[in-house]
Parts: C-alpha cells; sequence; structure tokens
C-alpha cells in the first residue's frame, strides 16, 4: 500500500492559536486545519503542524486507495463543503515512478457520480476518467479501479472530470520520479498547487454568468474614468478610442469571468491571509513544482528577490529559462529552480491576471520569519491587438498599441514576410468597416517554417451564438500577455520554451484542421468553430497520422486548451527542439499551432480548460 510521507518535517514548531476573524484575502489555515480534522479555533498538534508548514500529504508506492467524501471547510469565515479525496483539499500528492505499473482504487462516498481524469498523462483510453468519453462514471458507494504503466515523468496532477467537483477541492499533485536523473540539480523539492475557492454553489455562479456574463466584474469604466482620459488626452481622442469599444459592445476590462469578487486565491490550500509556508537551508536549490488547479484564473507569479530557472513545462524537460516572473494558465504545469543565497523569507507571489486578488506562499529557514507581500500591479486593459485588430492603418493616438501586432517581439522567430491585418468583426451588430485595412494575413502554418493559408470562418461562425471573430489573428508567442507586457522584469514566454530534446517525431504533417475557439460573452455562450459540444461532431484521425491543429481565437478571453491522450508538441519557432505540452493557452485574438501524432486509439477528450466554459468550448477525438 501507499506510504505516507510528511516532508519538511525538521522544520516543524508550535503554531500560534487561530482566530476566527474574517480576512479580505481569506481565513488563516481554513482548509489546511479542517482536512486535518480539528476546527478554526483548535491548536494543532506537532504531528498536524508537520503537515502544514510541508503542504501536503504525500502518498508513495504503486497501489492506492483514494475516497471521496464531502469535507466541512472554512476559508473565509463561512463554513462550506467541499469535495475531499482522503479528507484533504487539495487531495494528497501522488509520488509514482517511470516504468511502475500503478492501480489506484478510488471509492466513492457521496451521493453523485464522480471520476478522476489524471491529467497530462499518457496512458491507455479506458484510464483517462472522462465520463461519456473514456468510461460511465464512478457511481456512489461503488470503486473503480485505475491501473496503468507510468511512461513518463515530471510534474503532473488529477481531477475529477465530473460536474463542477473540480471547483470544490477535487484535485491533487502528482510527481513522477525519472528512471534516470533529471539534467539539474536540487536539495529540495515542492509542490506549489494555486486554485481559487469559493463559497458559493458553483452551479449559481454558472447561472449568474449566463444571466450576466460581467455579474464578478466590478471595474467598469466611471464617469471620473471618463473625464480623466478627456483631460489627458482631449475628447477627439476619447472618442477614438472609447467608439470602437462601444461598437463592438466589448469592455477593455473585461479580463477574467469569474474575480476576487467571490474568488478566495489558495497556495496549498492556504488562503492569502495566512499562506503556505515551504522551508529551506541557506545555499540549498530548490525546486518548485508550479501546477494551476484553478477553475477560472491565471496567475502570474514571482518570487521577490529571487531569480527563477525554469526547467520544465508541463512535465517535460526544456532549456533552462531565467525569468522573474511567468503566467500560468489554468491546468498548465512549471518547474522552477531558486536559490536561495541569505537567511531571509522570500514572498512566493501569484496574482490573479485581473489583479483582483492573489495567492501566497513562503520560502523561509524558519518558520517564525515571514516576507514583505508586494502590492498588486495595476488592473490590465486590453487593448485592440489583443481583439485581432491590426491597428497600423489608423490613427493610432491615445491608443495602448503595446501588445498590437506583436509590438516589441523578436520577428526573426516568425515569418512576417506577408503580416496580417483586418479586425475584430463582431457579430452583434458592429458598424465599423475593416475592409479598407485588409491586406493578405499570415499562414496558419508553423511560425517561421510553415505553411501559408489564409484564416477563414466557416458558415458555423455566423449567427446570434458568435458575437466577434478574429479577422487578425498573430502568432504573438513572444506576447507575455495583457498585464505583463513591459513591466520591468523577465517574464517567460511561449517563445522562450524549447525541449531539452530533439523533437521526437520530426515528420512533415500530412494535414491541418483549423478550430475556431468561439463564443458569445454576453450569452455566455462558448464553442468551437461556432458549434456548442452537444451539437458537434467528433473530430476524427488516423491512427499514426500526424496533424497540425491551428487554434484561432475570436474571443476577448484567454483559453487554456488540453488535449487528452496525447502530446501537443508546440511551434514556437525551432522544428528541431519542439516543447511538448499538454495544456496551451490561446491569448485573445491571436493564434498558436501545435502538431499532434495520433498514436493513441480510441475516444478522447480536447476541450478549454476553464470549467465554465468547458460545458460547449469542448470536442470529442476520435483516433482510428
Amino acid at each position: 500500500m501507499s506510504k505516507i510521507i510528511l516532508p519538511g518535517a525538521e522544520y516543524a514548531a508550535e503554531p500560534e492559536s487561530l482566530s476566527r476573524r474574517r480576512f479580505v484575502t481569506g481565513l488563516a489555515a481554513g482548509t489546511a486545519l479542517m482536512g486535518l480534522g480539528f476546527g478554526v479555533n483548535a491548536k494543532p498538534s506537532k504531528e498536524a503542524m508537520k503537515r502544514i508548514v510541508a503542504g501536503q500529504t504525500i502518498l508513495r508506492g504503486s497501489k492506492f486507495d483514494l475516497t471521496y467524501s464531502p469535507l466541512k471547510v472554512n476559508l473565509t469565515g463561512n463554513e462550506r463543503i467541499a469535495t475531499a479525496i482522503n479528507g484533504s483539499v487539495p487531495a494528497p500528492v501522488l509520488r509514482w515512478k517511470e516504468g511502475d505499473t500503478v492501480t489506484l482504487n478510488v471509492t466513492n462516498n457521496m451521493a453523485e457520480d464522480t471520476s478522476i481524469h489524471w491529467h497530462g498523462i499518457i496512458l491507455p483510453e479506458d484510464q483517462d476518467g472522462v465520463p461519456g468519453i473514456s468510461f460511465a462514471g464512478i457511481k456512489p458507494g461503488t470503486t473503480f479501479q485505475y491501473q496503468f504503466k507510468v511512461n513518463q515523468s515530471g510534474t503532473y496532477w488529477y481531477h475529477s472530470h465530473s460536474g463542477f467537483q473540480e471547483q470544490t477541492g477535487a484535485y491533487g499533485a502528482i510527481v513522477i520520479d525519472p528512471k534516470e536523473p533529471p539534467p539539474y540539480t536540487y536539495d529540495r523539492d515542492y509542490v506549489v498547487m494555486l486554485s481559487d475557492w469559493t463559497d458559493e454553489d458553483p452551479n449559481d455562479v454558472y447561472h449568474k454568468l449566463k444571466k450576466l456574463s460581467h455579474y464578478y466584474n466590478f471595474r467598469e469604466r466611471t464617469i471620473s474614468d471618463a473625464m480623466k482620459e478627456v483631460s489627458e488626452g482631449g475628447w477627439k481622442k476619447f472618442w477614438q478610442n472609447r467608439g470602437m469599444w462601444n461598437d463592438m459592445r466589448m469592455s477593455d476590462r473585461d479580463i477574467s469571468d469569474v474575480t476576487g469578487y467571490t474568488y478566495t486565491f489558495l497556495t496549498n490550500g492556504h488562503a492569502p491571509a495566512d499562506g503556505w509556508t515551504g522551508l529551506f537551508k541557506k545555499g540549498e536549490k530548490v525546486l518548485l513544482r508550479f501546477i494551476n488547479a484553478a477553475a477560472m484564473t491565471f496567475f502570474d507569479v514571482r518570487i521577490p528577490g529571487l531569480k527563477m530557472t525554469v526547467v520544465a513545462a508541463d512535465g517535460q524537460y526544456i532549456q533552462p529559462v531565467s525569468v522573474d516572473e511567468f503566467r500560468i494558465g489554468v491546468a498548465e504545469t512549471y518547474d522552477v529552480i531558486v536559490e536561495p543565497s541569505s537567511e531571509q523569507a522570500y514572498t512566493i507571489f501569484s496574482q490573479a491576471i485581473d489583479r483582483s486578488g492573489y495567492a501566497r506562499g513562503t520560502l523561509t529557514p524558519d518558520p517564525a520569519m515571514t516576507a514583505e507581500i508586494p502590492e498588486m500591479d495595476a488592473a490590465p486593459l486590453l487593448t485592440h491587438g489583443d481583439m485581432g485588430m491590426d491597428m497600423s492603418s489608423m490613427d493610432h493616438s491615445g491608443h495602448d498599441m503595446s501588445g498590437s501586432s506583436m509590438a516589441g517581439m523578436d520577428h526573426s522567430k516568425m515569418d512576417m514576410s506577408s503580416s496580417s491585418s483586418g479586425g475584430m468583426k463582431c457579430g452583434g451588430g458592429m458598424k465599423m468597416d475593416h475592409a479598407s485595412m485588409n491586406k493578405p494575413e499570415m499562414g496558419s502554418g508553423r511560425a517561421g517554417y510553415g505553411s501559408k493559408r489564409k484564416i477563414t470562418h466557416a458558415e458555423t461562425e455566423y449567427g446570434p451564438h458568435v458575437d466577434m471573430r478574429s479577422e487578425a489573428p498573430q502568432y504573438r508567442l513572444d506576447d507575455p500577455g495583457v498585464g505583463l507586457r513591459n513591466n520591468g522584469r523577465k517574464v517567460l514566454t511561449y517563445a522562450d520554451l524549447r525541449n531539452l530534446y530533439r523533437t521526437p517525431d520530426p515528420r512533415e504533417p500530412g494535414r491541418e484542421i483549423d478550430l475556431h475557439l468561439t463564443g458569445n460573452m454576453s450569452r455566455y455562450m462558448w464553442s468551437i468553430n461556432g458549434i456548442k459540444f452537444a451539437d458537434a461532431e467528433p473530430l476524427r484521425l488516423k491512427y499514426g497520422e500526424r496533424v497540425r491543429i491551428n487554434l484561432i481565437n475570436d474571443t476577448m478571453m484567454n483559453h487554456p486548451m488540453h488535449l487528452h491522450g496525447m502530446w501537443s508538441d508546440l511551434e514556437t519557432g525551432d522544428p528541431k527542439y519542439i516543447p511538448r505540452k499538454h495544456t496551451a493557452i490561446v491569448q485573445p485574438g491571436s493564434k498558436i499551432s501545435y502538431l499532434v501524432t495520433a498514436d493513441a486509439k480510441g475516444s478522447w477528450a480536447y476541450h478549454c480548460h476553464l470549467v465554465y466554459h468547458m460545458l460547449g468550448m469542448f470536442r470529442k477525438v476520435v483516433v482510428s
């Protein structure tokens, strides 16, 4: 059976009694303590403190018993029911070994069906854990046995693929130790799992979004904002800027669907009021395994005072990149190494992309030492470039074009011989005429060395269910994204990712598939090529073929797209060292492409990993 490991035990110390005060940033240690079986006013034992300081319980071995059950938690001063695995939120860390065959008995002690999907793990179809696609789900009162060989190593995670259970706590980390030593050294490692928690029933959250898509956005423009813009740039510039957004019936402040108004952002289950603590000794190399297990939140992560060397993306080794900050999309993972050179505490600071809150952790040589929490960056604004527009032929005075047409990017990695232009056309009645700006568009093939084909929109993308279409999507691989541009810090981009090893399958693709990420924001309807999952035909691949998938984001939201069962070889400019990912962010008004080797027969899920988008922005992929 699995063996329980409590990391960092040598640093455990008696904590102070916890207050029941409510914090704006969450209640101190709420979930961690409740998950260990005592209330928020209780003083934890030394054994319990070992778990709190170090993070989560770790289960090692090849045989595991996992049990779903409801759990009372308190993160905000209000007691709620979470979906727990083995009595904790997050679920225990599972530590496997590459080459082993693992057996996982999952028992459902809840009143509704459940499941576990092993995110990023390459395994047989019937072990993937997606109800309605690869198996029927786990009924109440029953046990389902997963069993498969582990053919990879690195940092991954697992979560429920049933209803909104992932939002209510059904997620945990997976760490797979490699057969051969990794290409870097470290002295200790920690999982840093980021997530978002709401006291609301997720069904209520979804219903509110359906009724009013900006229900949770409290950053709408005010009269004082308008007067400030007029005083700074005059009425002409004001109307130029505002008029375009008004005609498009869009808001440049619409960054996240669900915000800190309802969310408390967690690090390893800890609210920001107390945060999670990891310990180190001076001079050690610490490997931090970042996992974004949030339902809806992108995080921008930095550790003030420490450089981070990124050594793996989505569990796969990359050529090391030194950065100050990185954006981690929902479901992505990044492994980074830090080397604290002094005996001081450091804050692991993870801002929500819309700056409505943050998650916090602390690296420290002493649990009694804390670090200053930095101020959040200014809330970002979308640019017309984020809307898929090339504004080069228009009067830009008064516009922030820092995100448009790959401004500030290294174009040497891209084939820009035929530049894009056009605009974001809106099915909801946009009156602007972009036809005068049209020029030949860069092809949808690989950046810098692919084919050139004009991206077209299918008939299914026209109608009230789609309110925007990008007519000038750009490869913005060097663009760190809205809110991170020109911030004075070195920010990781997809253009920085190069596989440590040669591309495993160097074949040219036999065909290309264009998938438009579509939606109607005001109706909160999401789809692919204008067709929601319930009405869509499966995407069919031939076993063994190499195919290029071009993802075009016709919406104003970031979408983390996840293909089950097969790797997505992200085309970042160097065909010899293509990085492998299981989840890839497609920025607003942009496009990306990746190559897929259809080497896994069966039916697989393919979807946006934002849980409230997933109902529509989803496809079944059949490999035969």
